[in-house]
């Protein structure tokens, strides 16, 4: 098949491969369009409290260094668990309502951390932001494939622009207010960000819940081996006779905290995650205190960034819409994670230009990791799932991102920055590595479970048949 030939690339090309005109017509339709308005919405809420956050705890609260890290540490790793919490809650309540009782959950929380600055009070409620912010994600990433279907590799770039779009608005709005610098500036941002969420919970409301194969009927003849659902139609009939107990009886859905192959995949892909950490913490530290580089070029990294994620991301989702292809993209990461790292290493060789030129070449090769990562990551974590417990199985894999957030800034600061370019060739080649045995894992996962390989062998043929019919 030729590149770019898959559903998603023919459906692009009929249809429009402007952004703008994905965005008003995305897969899923109505709701699905209704839902990205609200992505948008919380991410630029996000992006305020991201930009504010730390200066509001250090200026206006008054937390000291030593008290903010544990303040935003503690909050970091405990909130990690808010994803699982979340997949194993959709699996049983709807993911729509779940998600606007996050939206909500971190209304509250933003209002108190307003109203108090005791620490004693901040820790408890900065934990809740984090953990409703944590659970958030799977439960989006549920709804995506629920309303998309084979085409959640197109809703995600779509989620991702918006995502970034979100980012910079908010960053901007940050901008305006930390200039004031006022107590009441700082107090309007973070009820801003309050009604961001607000906003966005009542589009969500807006929305239908999507039909999983875990709410349905085929769900309740699941079998956990992937094999076809027995005909129930005649259940009534036979009641009572002996035996009926055992063929008609629900299956217990796996669980992922059993599953050593989900398990060592969402392992390995906390290393994947990598890009985000380098992005914001080791890029602007490494040139400012390793490099001759300006540091007003440090913005620079960021738009670099945001652009072209906003301007890629649908375009390299249609190349990664089934497994096979993810796997592939995850090898790419890897190399591109290793090349980004040998320009770090050589860019404190050289003059101001040399090593201008050098840190923006790596904030590219970030970003091209980052394209590939967002869509493989994603894809492989929701075919790797089985269907009748993929809501809990995507909260498992929402923890590596989770996971890396928290130690990823670590890494860089207290190992690979402090061994100098060694470090980061170090990094580059130890990230390489675990990628490729990420690849082989996926694919022997993906060969050896049936439920998966019926999925990818589904997704082949409907390709092909509308290629045919096309």
């Amino acid at each position: 098949m030729r590149r770019g030939t898959g559903a998603g690339a023919r459906e692009n090309r009929r249809n429009g491969t402007g952004l703008i005109a994905q965005m008003r017509n995305p897969p899923g339709g109505r709701d699905a369009r209704i839902m990205l308005l609200a992505y948008f919405l919380d991410r630029t809420g996000s992006g305020v409290w991201g930009a504010s956050s730390v200066l509001y705890f250090t200026l206006v609260v008054g937390l000291d260094a030593r008290r903010l890290g544990l303040l935003l540490g503690t909050a970091g790793v405990l909130g990690i668990a808010g994803s699982p919490l979340a997949g194993r809650l959709a699996g049983r309540l709807p993911a729509r309502s779940l998600l606007i009782g996050c939206h909500l959950l971190r209304i509250a929380a933003l209002c108190l951390t307003v109203a108090f600055t005791r620490f004693e009070v901040l820790l408890p409620v900065v934990t809740v932001t984090y953990m409703a912010d944590r659970a958030a994600k799977p439960l989006e990433m549920l709804y995506a494939t629920r309303v998309a279907g084979e085409r959640r590799s197109t809703y995600r770039a779509l989620s991702r622009s918006a995502a970034n779009a979100g980012y910079a608005l908010g960053s901007g709005i940050a901008a305006i207010g930390l200039a004031v610098g006022t107590r009441d500036a700082y107090h309007a941002l973070i009820l801003g960000d309050a009604l961001s969420f607000l906003v966005a919970a009542a589009l969500v409301w807006r929305t239908r819940e999507p039909r999983g194969p875990e709410h349905g009927p085929e769900h309740a003849a699941a079998r956990p081996d992937g094999t076809a659902p027995a005909d129930r139609s005649g259940d009534a009939a036979t009641a009572g006779r002996p035996g009926d107990a055992v063929t008609t009886a629900r299956p217990a859905a796996p669980s992922p905290w059993r599953d050593r192959g989900y398990l060592l995949f969402a392992l390995l892909d906390v290393p994947m995650y990598l890009d985000d950490s380098i992005l914001n913490v080791g890029l602007p530290l490494w040139l400012i205190g390793h490099t001759a580089a300006p540091h007003v070029l440090v913005p620079a990294f960021l738009a670099v960034n945001t652009v072209l994620i906003v301007v890629l991301q649908i375009h390299v989702s249609a190349r990664i819409e089934d497994p096979r292809r993810a796997t592939t993209a995850v090898g790419l990461y890897g190399l591109a994670v290793l090349a980004c790292c040998a320009l770090l290493a050589t860019a404190t060789a050289g003059g101001a230009w040399t090593a201008s030129i050098a840190m923006l070449a790596a904030a590219v090769l970030l970003t091209a990791a980052e394209l590939m990562r967002s869509a493989s990551s994603w894809e492989l974590a929701v075919s790797l799932a089985p269907q009748e417990a993929r809501a809990a199985y995507l909260g498992v894999s929402a923890m590596s991102q989770g996971v890396q957030k928290s130690a990823g800034p670590l890494l860089l600061t207290g190992a690979v920055m402090a061994a100098g370019p060694a470090g980061w060739l170090a990094l580059g080649a130890a990230v390489a590595g675990l990628s490729a045995v990420q690849r082989r894992v996926c694919l022997r996962r993906l060969a050896s479970t049936p439920a998966t390989a019926a999925s990818a062998a589904a997704l082949t043929g409907s390709a092909a048949a509308r290629e045919t019919t096309g």
